[in-house]
């Protein structure tokens, strides 16, 4: 597979970044509605949709709702 140019922003990249960024839309196919990716910290969790826990606005149980840490994917959770 040949380096690939994105049309977003004409960036190059790699062979292991295109079949990276394929997976995850492989995986966003199946992904169930049920579950949630959030991002604090720059750590990746998985929580259920609609767990109440993880909009309290005190964040005093926040942490309950998460399911799984899933360390290894660098993010940022800030809003644009």
């Amino acid at each position: 597979m040949p380096d690939l140019i994105t049309a977003d922003n004409g960036t190059v990249l790699t062979d292991a970044e295109v079949r990276a960024i394929m997976s995850l839309h492989r995986l966003a196919k199946r992904w169930p509605r049920s579950l949630k990716l959030v991002s604090m910290g720059g750590s990746l969790y998985v929580i259920r949709a609609d767990d109440e826990r993880f909009h309290d606005p005190y964040n005093e149980v926040r942490t309950e709702a998460v399911i799984q840490h899933i360390p290894g994917i660098p993010n940022d959770g800030g809003d644009w």
